[in-house]
């Protein structure tokens, strides 16, 4: 193997790893069983990142989550956002460009009971691609602070799924 573990969302081993990426959201469609997996997952204190995706993927995005938290809404993530601060200290996670060039990134959560104050269950990066500055960060293609400044956006995001 590659040391990769992809896992369909209802398939039970999902429960096996605490946090959970899914790349390319916006062509996401979730079937009533992988909803309610889902759903379980998140509710259980699984974490979920959603990354690399802009634009009208968004909507798809918030579409299919309302199918699996029908009751959850999107919250706008700033620099105050425990997320940013459960290992480096990310004032201004905004100041990360956007690798698809002119769009401006946010991040978005979901939160138990749309409460701000509790659990972050799912982060999206939206107008962004953090995932692209791992994948070509030894080739050259992006600044080395880029890069470096893309990884503690993982580094945080894996922290605060495993400590929250």
């Amino acid at each position: 193997t590659n040391g990769s573990n992809i896992l369909a969302i209802d398939d039970p081993e999902l429960f096996n790893y605490p946090v959970a990426y899914m790349a390319e959201p916006g062509f996401w469609s979730v079937t009533p069983k992988e909803a309610t997996a889902l759903r379980s997952y998140l509710l259980k204190g699984g974490f979920l990142i959603f990354d690399d995706f802009r634009g009208p993927h968004w909507d798809n995005l918030q579409y299919q989550m309302k199918v699996v938290l029908p009751e959850a809404n999107w919250i706008e993530l700033d620099g105050t956002a425990k997320i940013f601060h459960s290992f480096f200290e990310i004032d201004r996670p905004e100041d990360l460009p956007a690798p698809y060039g002119g769009l401006v990134p946010s991040y978005w959560g979901l939160f138990e009971n749309n409460d701000p104050k509790k659990r972050l269950m799912a982060i999206a990066n939206v107008n962004n691609d953090i995932s692209e500055y791992w994948e070509f960060s030894d080739t050259g293609t992006s600044m080395v602070d880029l890069t470096n400044e893309s990884y503690k956006f993982g580094v945080n995001f894996v922290i605060y799924g495993l400590t929250h």
